[in-house]
């Protein structure tokens, strides 16, 4: 079953662990030590964010490291761009109105 991965980024949790191996690449054991909450339930949320290509498995030897797939949060962010330009207009409109009541006040 593929995931949605807004749906995975709507969980709090699984935000800040993004957040976390944004800085560096970390294991799982490391990334519980972060939250209260058991090592399983992280491999949990690892697991949901791996299957929506949010994080890639990096095996050293014995141990697993997560990092962030920059690749998909590019692809997050062109589809959030078009929500920030319309947003932007409709602040400039509202700066605009501003400006205008301002200038009939002087």
């Amino acid at each position: 079953m593929r995931r949605d991965v807004f749906q995975a980024i709507a969980d709090p949790t699984r935000r800040a662990i993004l957040l976390l191996i944004a800085a560096q690449a970390m294991t799982p054991n490391a990334l519980a030590e972060h939250f209260d909450t058991t090592r399983q339930a992280v491999s949990k949320h690892l697991r949901i964010l791996t299957e929506c290509e949010l994080v890639k498995q990096d095996h050293n030897g014995r141990e697993i490291y997560y990092r962030l797939e920059v690749t998909k949060m590019k692809e997050i962010d062109k589809w959030l761009d078009q929500f920030r330009k319309l947003w932007e207009s409709r602040f400039n409109e509202l700066d605009n109105v501003l400006l205008t009541i301002k200038n009939d006040k002087k």
